[in-house]
């Protein structure tokens, strides 16, 4: 998107992970609503990497607000300490909010959530559980388009959450007075097991699908065979050993919170996405 400021007014949003999940949907939300944004990536006009720290200053510059996504997640060791200093540096560049966007249950997750809350910014945290679009835009896609899904994923119940609220919530929390200083966490409106959930896509796609109970080391050495880097698999075996193990397994009222209506439901998740095609594509 173009950006539109002068050199003496902070009136831009960043937003990092501008073409990720959440960040792209949260992109097109903003031009919709006429807010001059920049797209933080890597492959940008002003690139944001956060393995490389002199990429930030650049990427603040006239920044007001900012969407803060921390890849791979902030549950890996370094994420405190580099929100720490971006949250720093921001503050100093004159950024007047922040949105975090965080996980359920994760310990480094909530000690990045505290430096936010800390930074001097006004801030908000929109904190998700399991993405309904990793069905169909992350790893488990693959295995969809072969038509058997092999998690160690148990009986354990998630409420998926549709990426499209997020983006509503995060939306709202950045151009809103009312969600400063607000903890939003997100979730669908029910519980399903990862077997539930691939019933729903089979139903919506008319395909045969199963869901495949495995073990963590099992899941661990097919990742491993498939060449997925090791910080990967670490980060994917922790998500399913610790932070699966029941703990989510409720459902909040985060998104009728923030926007004033329900979130939306797995089926229909399934159902739109179905329409697309993409659970039938050719390999």
């Amino acid at each position: 998107m173009t950006e539109q400021t002068s050199p003496n007014s902070n009136n831009l949003t960043l937003v990092i992970g501008g073409t990720g999940k959440t960040g792209r949907r949260v992109v097109k939300r903003l031009a919709a609503r006429g807010v001059p944004t920049r797209v933080g990536s890597r492959s940008s006009e002003r690139p944001f990497d956060w393995e490389k720290e002199t990429t930030w200053d650049g990427a603040l510059e006239n920044v007001k607000a900012a969407y803060v996504t921390y890849f791979p997640d902030l549950a890996v060791p370094a994420a405190p300490e580099a929100i720490r200093a971006f949250s720093k540096l921001a503050v100093k560049k004159g950024v007047k909010r922040l949105v975090l966007l965080s996980g359920r249950g994760e310990e480094e997750a909530q000690r990045c959530e505290g430096i936010v809350q800390d930074s001097g910014a006004e801030w908000t945290i929109v904190r998700a559980s399991w993405f309904s679009q990793n069905f169909s835009e992350a790893f488990m896609l693959e295995p969809l388009l072969d038509g058997e899904l092999a998690l160690p994923a148990g009986s354990v119940a998630e409420p998926f959450v549709d990426v499209e609220d997020i983006a509503d919530v995060v939306v709202a929390a950045l151009t809103e007075e009312a969600h400063a200083g607000q903890v939003f966490e997100v979730t669908g409106p029910r519980l399903l097991t990862f077997a539930e959930a691939v019933a729903e896509i089979a139903k919506a796609t008319g395909r045969d699908l199963r869901y495949v109970e495995i073990s963590t080391e099992q899941f661990s050495s097919h990742m491993e065979e498939h060449n997925v880097p090791q910080e990967v698999i670490d980060l994917t075996t922790y998500l399913f050993d610790t932070v699966l193990d029941g703990r989510n397994s409720q459902v909040t009222d985060g998104i009728q919170r923030a926007l004033g209506r329900p979130p939306h439901d797995f089926a229909e998740y399934a159902r739109h996405t179905a329409a697309t095609g993409i659970w039938n594509a050719a390999r």
